[in-house]
């Protein structure tokens, strides 16, 4: 019987599993602030979303560079994917300044479901060639998966988006905290 080894590193592993959990709290608590009425709140959290926004860019570059070594496609859709959101998000803050409020959601909604639908092969990529834990890439394509879902039914106007993007959102805090962690260290499989 032989014995085939496998191993992966994810390139800037630690940097990308900051990058996602920054921007997480960035996106979060730059939103409440950004809704205040008061002005250097408003202005704190306009910075915040930006901030967002630069860290999900270099989450799609660096993250770029270890998917593309197994599907340049995949490592391709997710960059622009990442690009997409960042770019989506910060226009919340551009129609604000723009409008002088914001109306609506449309730029989340749609950052939100380009991000699941883009993450879905990202996931899966990582599950085929042994890159994350099994459990864990399939975790994010389901959670991304239902996600995407929950965000598609905002744009027909169904408010299911919130009892939707828990599964996707934990896996993202799971995920970061594995790449911390783990994502650095060349993971080894054996196939028989």
């Amino acid at each position: 019987m032989k014995v085939k080894s496998n191993s992966s590193k994810i390139f800037k592993a630690r940097t990308i599993g900051a990058f996602f959990l920054l921007a997480f709290l960035a996106y979060g608590f730059g939103r409440y602030l950004f809704e205040s009425t008061d002005n250097t709140e408003k202005y704190l959290g306009a910075l915040l979303i930006i901030a967002n926004s630069v860290m999900v860019l270099f989450i799609g570059i660096l993250f770029r560079k270890t998917l593309s070594r197994y599907n340049s496609l995949v490592g391709n859709i997710y960059l622009y994917t990442r690009v997409f959101e960042a770019i989506a998000l910060a226009s919340l803050v551009l129609t604000l300044f723009l409008k002088g409020n914001i109306s609506h959601d449309l730029g989340y909604f749609l950052a939100m479901l380009v991000l699941g639908l883009g993450s879905i092969s990202m996931c899966l990529t990582l599950n085929k060639h042994k890159i994350s834990p099994s459990w864990l890439a399939i975790w994010g394509a389901v959670g991304y998966a239902i996600f995407s879902f929950g965000f598609l039914m905002e744009l027909f106007g169904k408010e299911w988006s919130m009892y939707l993007l828990g599964l996707g959102g934990l896996w993202e805090i799971t995920f970061a905290i594995w790449l911390i962690i783990y994502g650095g260290q060349s993971v080894k499989t054996t196939n028989r």
